[in-house]
């Protein structure tokens, strides 16, 4: 398995060189240790490149549907990629619980959804606000910005059933991973699960716009780059 995931980590990193201006950016050198990450959605490319923000593996919690593809859905059971089936309820988010308390970092991305392709955000779901006061892991946020107008609305039938979704397949890919929040209380406590979530989601938001910002800097002065 680790053999897997250090391979498919090598080929999305070569990918990522070849057809990617990537810029990823940390607040602070990243620790040792499992982490919550959350990051916005963009684009369905993030469930891959965004493994290469962290230098240990990492579990994400991806669609069903990706789970269906020949070859695809066999990798991501191989190297503990998260199902994340509607159907089966809070199941994906009881084995993230698992796999942080087992020492492995997770990435969550709270809207759920990929986010608009005319911008902005899709309200966040609680389901990191209440990993992370049932655990105490430390929450990173991420901030995740891409030229929404160049994905592209790819239809496949590749799973067995008819599916769309807007893919980034290359240019400017702009990620800040923010400095870690810590939350502590009760997951039962409907408020406060709130409240941490769109704590959660403004600091993701704070963060991509900071990616935005950072990319169009870039553009102006290209020889500062």
């Amino acid at each position: 398995n680790k053999i897997l995931y250090s391979l498919g980590r090598i080929i999305v990193r070569l990918y990522a060189r070849l057809m990617f201006n990537l810029d990823i950016r940390w607040y602070d050198d990243p620790s040792p240790g499992p982490k919550l990450f959350v990051a916005n959605h963009p684009s369905a490319t993030d469930p891959f490149l965004i493994h290469l923000i962290s230098p240990q593996p990492m579990s994400v919690l991806i669609t069903v549907n990706a789970f269906t593809v020949p070859l695809l859905g066999f990798y991501l059971r191989k190297t503990r990629q998260i199902c994340v089936d509607p159907r089966q309820g809070s199941a994906a988010l009881e084995e993230a619980r698992r796999l942080l308390e087992n020492g492995r970092s997770v990435m969550v991305f709270p809207e759920g959804l990929i986010s608009p392709k005319e911008g902005g955000f899709h309200s966040p779901r609680s389901g990191a606000a209440r990993m992370a006061l049932k655990t105490g892991m430390p929450v990173i946020p991420v901030g995740i910005y891409l030229p929404r107008e160049r994905t592209l609305r790819i239809t496949s039938g590749i799973s067995g059933k008819e599916t769309a979704a807007n893919w980034y397949l290359r240019g400017p890919y702009s990620v800040t991973v923010g400095q870690p929040m810590k939350f502590e209380g009760n997951a039962e406590d409907r408020e406060q699960v709130r409240g941490v979530t769109l704590s959660i989601m403004e600091r993701i938001r704070a963060l991509a716009q900071e990616s935005e910002q950072r990319l169009l800097r870039r553009r102006r002065s290209p020889a500062q780059a």
